[in-house]
């Protein structure tokens, strides 16, 4: 015995499949329809056979309404995946018992309604070439012979063209679907390509403007730090300006690569920052004249997972920034918390000024909620506003896995 158990193409289900017992509910609707559509042919015929009195002696309705359902099964089962196996067995099984007679018909309508019309054509033609010679053997008058004949010509064509509309009209629905289905892959395509173009325009745009601009940056900066006569508190922030200017051409730089397509160029090129990391951005935050105070009580820093740190350093680098842009010169308070070890806090304080800065740095706007999204990937919260003391804060929290 096989220890991992039947495979999910074993046991039951290929049984199913051999018995034809799989197929949905809307199938089984459409053949159940098609199987009493026959069993009431076969009654009808039977019923016919018998008022009229030309069954055989040695044939009994009992046996015929066996052999009836029998075929009734058959056809049930195997009429939608062997269609014309079913027809041609019906075409030879209709000798043997009138209630056959309808399932023969509808076994036809089988066959058109699933199979291409030549199929189909010589198949109602055998059917029809096989009650034709029975009707010349077991009738007596040339009259029952023209009637019989001419009820199931008429019967056979109703069926054959009834079973060649349904099968028309399957394929014109599945030709319409598969074009819905291309027009909407094509739509895909060509708001994917929209996309990708516009992704590389807005990547040349900052590798022009911005790359210029922050270059002429760092090449000035790096003139006044290495000029002789300048005082040395000067060249020491001269110093701290080229230095950011080359972290934010590393910046743009792994930007640019995420607008192309190709993020990990940049990313392999390019260690990413982690929650050790965070003193060292605060004292780049202080050597650049801001009053920064670190409260870190992360017990071991090295142990937060390097997806959950990256991301708090850059809440911690947004907040800082943004204590920058609204709030010059206040003093900030960064605090970093893990209690329980479950989860990550991220606090960030600072005094709201009484009025706007006087030279404010510009923005786009989109800081805080680029923030919402960095914690919604990790299934975090985020909060901020003013506190009621007049103070902002900005407060995350991250999970931690366990």
């Amino acid at each position: 015995m096989d220890p991992a158990g039947p495979s999910p193409t074993s046991g039951p289900s290929r049984l199913g499949d051999r018995l034809g017992l799989r197929r949905s509910w809307r199938d089984w609707l459409g053949d159940l329809g098609v199987t009493a559509g026959a069993v009431v042919l076969g009654l009808l015929m039977l019923q016919t056979t018998v008022s009229e009195g030309a069954a055989s002696p040695d044939v009994s309705v009992p046996r015929d309404l066996a052999i009836g359902a029998a075929s009734w099964v058959v056809l049930l089962l195997w009429g939608r995946r062997r269609p014309v196996g079913v027809a041609v067995l019906m075409m030879f099984a209709q000798l043997t018992a009138s209630t056959v007679l309808g399932t023969g018909a509808v076994a036809v309508f089988a066959v058109a309604r699933l199979r291409p019309w030549r199929t189909t054509a010589a198949v109602a033609v055998a059917n029809m070439l096989v009650i034709v010679a029975e009707f010349r053997i077991g009738t007596a008058s040339e009259n029952d012979f023209r009637e019989g004949v001419l009820v199931f010509g008429l019967l056979y064509l109703v069926l054959v063209t009834s079973g060649l509309l349904v099968r028309s009209r399957r394929q014109l629905i599945d030709s319409l679907r598969e074009r819905a289905r291309a027009a909407e892959e094509g739509q895909r395509l060509r708001v994917e390509e929209a996309r990708l173009l516009e992704r590389e325009r807005i990547a040349r745009e900052m590798h022009d403007v911005l790359a210029h601009r922050i270059s002429l940056l760092a090449v000035h900066a790096g003139a006044l730090e290495f000029r002789p006569d300048a005082p040395e508190d000067q060249r020491a922030a001269a110093g701290i300006i080229r230095q950011s200017a080359y972290e934010a051409m590393e910046d743009l730089r792994e930007v640019i690569g995420v607008l192309r397509g190709d993020p990990g160029g940049a990313e392999a090129d390019r260690p990413q920052p982690a929650l050790t990391d965070v003193p060292d951005l605060v004292r780049e935050s202080s050597a650049a004249g801001a009053e920064v105070v670190l409260d870190d009580r992360v017990p071991d820093p090295a142990a937060v997972p390097v997806r959950v740190g990256r991301h708090a350093y850059r809440i911690v680098q947004e907040g800082l920034t943004n204590a920058r842009k609204h709030a010059p010169g206040a003093r900030v308070r960064v605090t970093l918390d893990a209690p329980g070890g479950t989860v990550l806090g991220i606090e960030i304080e600072n005094p709201i000024p009484p009025g706007p800065p006087a030279a404010a740095l510009p923005g786009a706007g989109a800081g805080l909620v680029g923030l919402g999204e960095r914690v919604a990937l990790l299934g975090g919260t985020l909060e901020h506003g003013r506190t009621e003391d007049g103070r902002f804060r900005l407060r995350a929290r991250l999970p931690l896995p366990g």
